[in-house]
């Protein structure tokens, strides 16, 4: 007799066997009992979630010659002849193989004729995202209008790949991951029916490995029933997978936190000279030290037993959660570089050596940190609440003539150039003041000392006496602090000014040449620099 995989032998024959989807299940069985099944469904969910066995149990039921409370008999004649695959009014359609609009025309064409036995003929088309552009509008009107004995269910796993006239004419169920309580408990009823001894830490970790996908972990099952026929351990699952031991993780996470290099790159050779691989190690760390914030924020894990569970506490009392947050970012973003890297093991050595150092020594040269400290800052001043503005430092500030109403003057020339000059340094100044008032403390350090030059009646140019350094840049290029400047100038001169920045300092001639025609992209704010 040949061997049938875990997974197509326990695959549940009633919505009820179930588990995890019951907003689903529940909905579908409330259909068949009032007699309201739809002619077309959409079932979108991750791999191993349910969507074939709930689209093969539906076939069932809606031909069922003796259904109860909305669930299949599995008894009839009907439903063994499905069950069987001997049935020809039931028809599973893989569309990553039979993909072609030929494929769609023989369904068109069978449509039309009455089902044989059952009393509807029923089409399961798998993966259906995978059907070609040609392939969707030959099955289009089908879709819409079939005939009353005909009822179309398709399954994916990528629903924003199927055209908009398609999702609309389907009721769309969306299968959620499976929480591992559930798949822990689906596994106790496979292991009873299989004869399977297991420890239930590892069926715990069976869960944890699966992430949410049921035939995944009922495959991880199998593999570790063939190796073992007595009784299957959590060391066993681990070793079967490839996890390298808990030691080596609790190793090197506590060579991180005490940010000693030396015992982290001896817990790195420990992994390399066992075989394990670096990747799915790396894996691991993240997740134990994602753990220890767990641990740190709730004092309280699951997976663990009361031993690693007293070493996760040992660490977690040598270190702050934002230390452990700042890790596992850095060991996130070393996840991605080493998967494309031909030297994983020096990028996973230079990336353990980093996230041993200091989060303020981590970061870039300091001018992230002070931004932490201004935002902070800005933040506190934001709560705070401000009398009339003083102005502070500028003795010659006085109010301007755009906040008086406007005469009428037969100035010359270039008396209006002077005063418009001078009137448009007060109003810059009002505009940093107005700043500083509404707690913009970053755009306010950053244009102290300023002036401003007129180009034109819309161009106005922000100069830096004692230059423009990085930093300061780095605030104005900044999509936020763009566009409170700009709204700044506009209340103050009611005009949609365009601003530029200036630097005397710099010695770019090429720069000099260029700077009327060159806007930086994406920038609001164009850069001039000059000699």
């Amino acid at each position: 007799m040949s061997y049938t995989a875990l997974y197509r032998n326990f695959r549940p024959l009633k919505f009820s066997d179930m588990v995890g989807q019951e907003h689903i299940t529940r909905t579908l069985r409330n259909q068949v009992m009032s007699n309201r099944v739809g002619h077309a469904y959409l079932f979108n969910g991750g791999r191993g979630t349910g969507k074939t066995t709930s689209a093969k149990i539906l076939a069932r039921v809606v031909n069922c010659l003796n259904p109860q409370e909305g669930e299949p008999c599995n008894e009839c004649e009907i439903c063994k002849e499905i069950l069987e695959g001997s049935l020809t009014d039931v028809v599973e359609m893989d569309a990553a193989s039979n993909n072609s609009v030929e494929d769609i025309r023989s369904i068109r064409d069978e449509v039309n004729f009455l089902p044989t036995k059952a009393k509807y003929r029923v089409y399961i088309i798998d993966e259906v995202h995978m059907l070609s552009t040609g392939a969707f509008n030959a099955l289009l009107k089908t879709l819409e209008e079939p005939p009353e004995h005909v009822k179309f269910i398709l399954a994916t796993t990528e629903p924003q790949k199927l055209p908009t006239t398609i999702l609309s004419r389907c009721q769309r169920f969306d299968f959620k991951k499976i929480p591992e309580p559930d798949i822990i408990k689906r596994l106790n009823v496979i292991c009873k029916g299989a004869d399977i001894k297991i420890d239930d830490e590892a069926l715990k970790v069976i869960a944890v490995l699966s992430e949410g996908h049921m035939r995944d972990a009922i495959s991880i099952l199998e593999r570790c029933s063939q190796e073992n026929s007595e009784n299957i351990t959590i060391e066993e699952v681990k070793e079967l997978v490839g996890l390298p031991s808990l030691e080596y993780i609790n190793k090197l996470a506590r060579g991180v936190l005490e940010k000693d290099t030396i015992k982290s790159l001896a817990a790195i050779d420990d992994v390399i000279n066992d075989g394990k691989d670096l990747y799915n190690f790396l894996w691991e760390v993240i997740k134990y030290f994602k753990d220890i914030l767990v641990y740190k924020t709730t004092n309280s894990l699951t997976l663990y037993s009361e031993k690693e569970i007293e070493e996760i506490k040992n660490l977690a009392d040598i270190t702050n959660e934002e230390r452990l947050l700042n890790i596992i970012y850095q060991l996130s973003d070393l996840e991605n570089d080493i998967k494309w890297s031909s030297q994983k093991t020096i990028m996973f050595q230079t990336g353990i050596i980093k996230a041993c150092r200091d989060e303020i020594e981590a970061s870039n040269a300091g001018g992230s940190s002070l931004l932490k400290r201004l935002e902070a800052l800005e933040n506190k001043v934001a709560n705070m609440k401000f009398g009339p503005a003083q102005p502070m430092g500028m003795q010659d500030f006085q109010p301007t003539s755009a906040s008086l109403p406007r005469k009428e003057t037969t100035e010359t020339k270039k008396e209006v150039s002077s005063k418009q000059a001078g009137g448009a340094q007060e109003i810059w100044k009002r505009v940093i003041e107005a700043l500083k008032r509404n707690g913009k403390l970053r755009l306010y350090t950053s244009l102290i000392n300023t002036r401003i030059n007129i180009l034109n009646d819309l161009v106005w140019e922000i100069e830096f006496p004692n230059g423009l350094t990085s930093f300061n840049q780095k605030i104005l290029e900044d999509v936020n602090n763009k566009n409170e400047l700009t709204q700044e100038v506009f209340k103050a001169t009611g005009k949609e000014i365009h601003l530029k920045l200036k630097d005397p300092k710099a010695t770019n001639k090429e720069q000099v040449q260029n700077a009327p025609k060159s806007p930086i992209a994406d920038l609001g704010i164009e850069i001039n620099i000059i000699d």
